[in-house]
């Protein structure tokens, strides 16, 4: 913990603006991926909303300094250019918008059967309890 003054409100200051900065990152990632989710629906109409509500909170957060400017460029343009592609041919890009997202995994099962592996400890003590 500091103990000067100065140094005291750099934290304060610090943590203010990471909630900040944080606030906005978080309102990108929101608005993105609303806008794909419309792509996913196949709704062009909706996307075609979206598309300034989401380039006008990208430039915000790049004006401010939290998105570097070419980061921000690029998303912009992956956002019209996945846009334009559902324009062009609309089932293409549903299918291949739906492989993207994560679908449910499937999880491994470990065999029953097996016994769990002993540490070091465990086996040092094992060797001095026999």
């Amino acid at each position: 913990m500091p103990n000067i003054k100065s140094a005291k409100k750099r934290v304060v200051v610090t943590e203010k603006k990471n909630s900040q900065n944080k606030m906005i990152k978080t309102s990108v990632k929101t608005a993105i991926k609303k806008f794909n989710a419309a792509l996913a629906a196949g709704d062009a109409e909706a996307a075609e909303k979206l598309l300034p509500e989401t380039v006008s909170v990208i430039d915000s957060a790049a004006s401010k300094g939290i998105l570097h400017k070419n980061n921000a460029a690029n998303k912009k343009s992956a956002l019209a250019k996945s846009l334009n592609a559902l324009k062009a041919n609309p089932k293409a890009v549903t299918e291949s918008v739906k492989e993207e997202t994560p679908a449910e995994a499937p999880v491994a099962e470990a065999p029953a059967a097996e016994k769990p592996k002993k540490t070091r400890a465990k086996k040092a003590a094992a060797e001095k309890a026999e």
